[in-house]
């Protein structure tokens, strides 16, 4: 990763992955809005996922996606008609490799509604993929741990949570697309 020269404006694709190294989900765009040193910004809207078995479908709204390069998670901020959501996936750091950014996806998901509310998704599809895939003590541990951090996170408004900075980056992403 640390070779590939990082540029604002930049195209990359997005792999999620599972623990046994098959693909889960892909992405076709996310432009590189913002490099800080601790994680990335990036932006898309309409953009083609394809899932595992080769379902294809589009997002609908603009969305701003923090990738870390020491956490274990990622979040996307969804700008919606009726307010910001957030879908936080536990998942490993990530690497970017021929303009592909790449993670583990962890099954466990964090859902933050425009209230601030939020619940804790697929617990039953983790414990079922920590079961068949085997995954160690050590990765449940941190697993735990992050997703606690991510909570707390969520609960004092801490970035990527603080209000207006979806929007910020929403039109970043549409300045940067209209000029390219």
């Amino acid at each position: 990763m640390k070779n590939e020269k990082l540029t604002v404006g930049t195209k990359y694709e997005i792999h999620g992955y599972k623990h046994d190294g098959k693909i889960h989900r892909s992405w076709d765009e996310a432009v590189l809005l913002e490099i800080h040193d601790d994680y990335l910004v990036f932006g898309n809207e309409k953009t083609k996922v394809v899932e595992a078995d080769g379902r294809t479908w589009r997002t609908k709204e603009p969305a701003v996606l923090y990738f870390y390069y020491k956490e274990w998670f990622n979040v996307i901020g969804q700008n919606k008609s009726n307010g910001i959501y957030y879908y936080c996936n536990i998942a490993s750091p990530f690497i970017i490799e021929n303009k592909t950014i790449k993670y583990i996806d962890y099954d466990l998901d964090l859902r933050v509604f425009p209230n601030g509310s939020f619940k804790v998704l697929d617990r039953g599809e983790y414990k079922y993929h920590k079961k068949i895939m085997n995954y160690p003590n050590i990765i449940d541990k941190i697993l735990k741990y992050e997703l606690t951090k991510l909570i707390e996170k969520v609960k004092k408004k801490e970035s990527p949570f603080q209000e207006g900075m979806v929007e910020y980056y929403c039109r970043i992403y549409k300045s940067i697309i209209q000029n390219n």
